[in-house]
C-alpha cells in the first residue's frame, strides 16, 4: 500500500478528515474529532498508528512480530504501530477499518446516528 493509497483509504470513511495538529508531516485521521489513525506519509518505512481492541492487539503483535508493535507514543494497550509494506494490503485495510469502527463505537449515540445519514 502506497502513502497515497493509505491516505485515500483513511479518508474514504464517513466523516473522516485529515488534520495536522502536531506538525505538517504527521497526518492525523479523525472522525467526529476523535483520532483513528496517525502516520507520517513520507516516513520510510511507512507506518501507521491504529486503535485496536487490547486482546486483538496482543494477538496481532504475536502473529506479526516486528511488523505490528505497541503504539509508538500512544497508549500501548489500545494502539498498535503497523509497518505497512511487509503486511498484505488487505490486512492493513482491515486494521484501519477496525480502528475507525472502534472510535465510532465510542462516540455518543447522537453522533453515531448523524454518521449513518447520507
Amino acid at each position: 500500500m502506497s502513502p497515497d493509497e493509505l491516505r485515500a483509504f483513511c479518508l474514504s470513511f464517513n466523516a473522516a478528515v485529515e488534520e495536522f495538529p502536531f506538525n505538517p508531516d504527521i497526518s492525523v485521521f479523525k472522525v467526529c474529532n476523535k483520532m483513528f489513525a496517525l502516520t507520517d506519509l513520507a516516513g520510510r518505512p511507512l507506518t501507521v498508528n491504529l486503535k485496536c481492541d487490547p486482546e486483538d492487539a496482543l494477538r496481532l503483535r504475536a502473529d506479526h512480530p516486528g511488523r505490528i508493535v505497541p503504539g509508538w507514543h500512544m497508549n500501548k494497550r489500545h494502539w498498535n504501530t503497523v509497518t505497512v509494506g511487509p503486511l498484505p494490503d488487505r490486512l492493513v485495510r482491515e486494521l484501519i477499518e477496525d480502528s475507525y469502527d472502534l472510535v465510532v463505537a465510542g462516540l455518543p449515540r447522537a453522533q453515531r446516528l448523524r454518521l449513518d445519514r447520507p
